[in-house]
This record gives structure tokens, sequence and C-alpha cells, in this order.
């Protein structure tokens, strides 16, 4: 084997270890909905707790790492990072509302269309004009959001739990783009370990009496959802960046409504309809065309 083949087959290997692990993280991201729909406290809980665990557990990766959370940072930095923190607060409320109340598969659908959110925001917040392209990707996700509404009345559990899940979409957006202006010059893992404990400031005033009330197995699902769908998660999604192009990444993490309700369909029997099942394609095949584009 010649030098240059044996260069190629390293390539090749260190690629597909880079997609297992994107897709592994994929669907841990996806699973979020599932511990969340476990989970019977309030969502306000639910994200302060998983914080709590998501926190403990970067601190031992960066103890192991020996790079301290806070080296490097800059007031600026910090300033930027409490309000993203601020934003993924309000994101993972919503979201896990409108799982609770729409179910897993209404609720990941409704956030599934933050791409179409931060290609308007990004519009407004850089005055950047969407492409002819962009804006008919936009209709297309206001298309498909149309069909998977349960029914036109907030009355509607479902259709209240859609809008959550589309509020969270919203919200998950505006984080996206303070990330861009703010954690450049730091790394995944620093970043998500100040975001969580922004988290906890934000939401333990409201929440630290719920603590005692927390059965242990929530208790077991919260540590799930901080353990496995955050600090393991976002450690894979990281370490398989090294090999993967950012947008051959956005398109695999692209299909996590579809992983969560495959999930929720076999673990809980929420079986999509036709008009769920033709909204969700249009949905997620849509942001597949717009993270290809």
């Amino acid at each position: 084997m010649t030098p240059r083949s044996e260069g190629e087959t390293d390539a090749s290997r260190a690629l597909k270890s880079a997609l297992l692990r994107m897709h592994a993280a994929t669907v841990l991201f996806g699973l979020s909905g599932i511990f969340g729909k476990l989970c019977a406290c309030s969502p306000a809980m639910l994200v302060c707790g998983r914080a709590f665990f998501a926190v403990g557990a970067l601190s031992l990766l960066c103890l192991a790492r020996r790079h301290a959370p806070w080296q490097g940072l800059r007031c600026r930095d910090l300033a930027g990072l409490a309000l993203s923190g601020t934003l993924l607060t309000v994101h993972f409320v919503t979201f896990f509302m409108g799982i609770q109340l729409g179910g897993v598969a209404v609720g990941t659908l409704g956030f599934a269309c933050f791409p179409a959110f931060t290609t308007l925001f990004e519009a407004l917040a850089y005055r950047e004009k969407p492409s002819g392209r962009e804006y008919a990707c936009m209709f297309l996700v206001s298309c498909g959001l149309v069909l998977i509404t349960p029914s036109f009345s907030l009355a509607d559990a479902a259709t209240a739990g859609l809008a959550w899940g589309v509020l969270s979409g919203a919200v998950y957006a505006l984080v996206a783009i303070a990330n861009r202006r703010t954690a450049t010059n730091m790394s995944g893992t620093q970043a998500c370990w100040w975001q969580n404990l922004v988290i906890i400031v934000c939401l333990l005033p409201f929440t630290a009496e719920q603590f005692s009330s927390v059965s242990d197995l929530d208790w077991l699902w919260i540590a799930c959802l901080g353990l496995i769908c955050t600090a393991l998660a976002y450690s894979l999604y990281v370490s398989s960046l090294a090999a993967l192009k950012a947008r051959r990444a956005a398109v695999i993490i692209s299909l996590e409504p579809v992983y969560a309700i495959l999930a929720a369909w076999l673990l809980f029997g929420e079986t999509p309809g036709p008009r769920m099942i033709a909204g969700g394609l249009l949905i997620v095949g849509t942001v597949l065309r717009m993270n290809r584009a």
C-alpha cells in the first residue's frame, strides 16, 4: 500500500468515526424530548436540574483538560454569555412546555423550524437580505406547520404545545445569532459550561422550593438529560467537527426531529397521522435543503 493510499485510508476512517459520533449526538439530542415527556416535574425545574448535572459533568471535563472555564475570557465575553445563557433558558423552558403539552412529535417539529427563524432574524440583525430560495424555504416551513397543527384553537393542548415548540425554535434562532457574535473566542465546552451556569442563576430563584418535591424517578430522567443529552451529546458533537464540514454537520443535526419522533413512536405509541407525516416531511426536507444551500 502506498503512503498516499494509507493517508486516504486514515482520512476515511476519521470521517466515518466523525459521522458516527455526529449521528450519535443527534440521536441523544433527539432523546431530550423523550426524557422531558417522562419527567413529571415542571419544565423550569427540569431545565434547572438538567443544568446542574451538565455543569458538574462539564466541570470534570474541564479539569481533565486542565483548562478552567474562566480562563482567557474578557468582560465582553461574559456579557455575551449572560445574554445567550438567558435566551437558552427561555428556549429550554418553552421547548419542554411544548413537549409536555403537545407530545414529542408536535413539540419537536415546532422547534425544528428554527433555521427559518435564523434566516429571518439574521436578515434583520445584519441587514442581509434573504434570497428568493430562502423566502421559499420559510414559506414551505410555514406550510408544514399548518399541516401539523392539530386544531386552530389554543384551547387544544396539542396546539398549545405546537405554539410553545415554535416559540422555542424562534428563541433558539436568537441563541444561534448571539453565539455568532460572542462564542468565537472560546471553546464549545467553555461556552456550554457558562451558558448552563447562567441557566441555574436564572431559574434557581423560581425552583429552589421544588427540589425537595422531585421524585427519585424524575431525578433519574433529569440526570439523563444533563449527563447524556447535554454533556455527552455536546462532547460528541464538538469532537466530530474536527473531521466534518459545518454544512454536513448541520444536515445531520437537522435529522433530530426524525430520531425523536421514531423514539416516541416506539416508546409511547405516538403514531403520527398522515397530516403530521406530510407536515413533518415538508419541514425536515426544507430544513435539509436550507442547510445544503
